[in-house]
């Protein structure tokens, strides 16, 4: 068997590698000067050691070239630096050390840190002003879809003609969906509210407390036992009278008899003399 075959079939198993070549390829120092095992093929007459066991090999003398040491020979090196556990760290890198220098960034560095940090500044302020109004906007939008539309706004107040409604007569205004009974009294209907005994009452209340002009009478047309509408100028007492359940108002529009617990509700109302109106709400 020639020397050249012996080399390429020559495995090596070798411990961690100790040093780093300059392309960043991993070296090994390799001990080829170990006896060589017996050679049972030396002689026909059976075992012996091989001629050369003590000699190193001429082509392990010099430095292994691309061609021989690594095309020719096989290594396999275990990747820690311990010589018993695999868990310790390594101790080189296969990285090219061209990459191990911090680059130069002086180049990007200011010349003027002052006006850098102005800057700086600048931008800080005008997004927070940005942001500010961008809020502000925004809680302005949702406090205004939180308040009444248009439409409702417009039925929220209701003016009256006082000029249209003729003295001892009713008119009956619709406000929020409810009827309002306007009643231009006449002085003989003013004197009879104030002299009812007030403390026979079942809802006792004064005709004064109940009018903010005697000659102006105004009440929600609901009736306080069942929400039914009353019907004017009718009843035992000269005033409203409720057809459902039998329920009398006097010309003040105070409970006289009848299931109706309560008088008739006054609404919140002013008067406007400048225009001769009514304004209910």
């Amino acid at each position: 068997m020639s020397t050249l075959s012996l080399r390429s079939r020559t495995f090596s198993n070798l411990l961690p590698t100790v040093r780093v070549s300059a392309s960043g390829a991993p070296q090994s120092a390799v001990n080829l000067s170990a006896r060589a095992p017996e050679d049972p093929h030396a002689h026909h007459d059976g075992p012996a050691p091989r001629h050369d066991g003590t000699a190193v090999p001429t082509w392990a003398l010099g430095k292994p070239s691309a061609s021989a040491a690594f095309a020719r020979t096989n290594v396999n090196a275990l990747p820690s630096t311990g010589l018993a556990s695999r868990s310790s760290l390594r101790g080189i890198h296969t990285s090219s050390r061209q990459l191990q220098t911090v680059p130069d960034f002086g180049a990007y560095r200011t010349s003027n840190p002052t006006s850098n940090k102005a800057f700086s500044y600048f931008m800080v302020g005008t997004f927070g002003l940005v942001a500010a109004s961008g809020a502000r906007a925004t809680v302005q939008d949702f406090l205004a879809s939180m308040s009444a539309s248009a439409d409702v706004l417009a039925l929220a107040k209701v003016e009256v003609e006082l000029e249209s409604i003729p003295e001892g007569k009713n008119a009956i205004i619709k406000w929020r969906g409810k009827p309002v009974f306007v009643r231009h009294r006449t002085a003989d209907e003013i004197e009879e509210a104030n002299k009812v005994d007030v403390s026979k009452l079942r809802d006792p209340q004064k005709d004064s407390d109940r009018a903010q002009r005697p000659e102006w009478l105004v009440m929600l047309g609901v009736c306080t036992h069942l929400g039914c509408v009353p019907i004017g100028e009718a009843g035992d007492f000269g005033g409203w009278y409720c057809p459902c359940h039998g329920s009398h108002y006097d010309i003040s529009g105070r409970a006289r008899k009848g299931p109706a617990p309560l008088n008739l509700e006054v609404p919140e109302y002013s008067f406007n003399d400048g225009e001769g109106k009514l304004i209910i709400g």
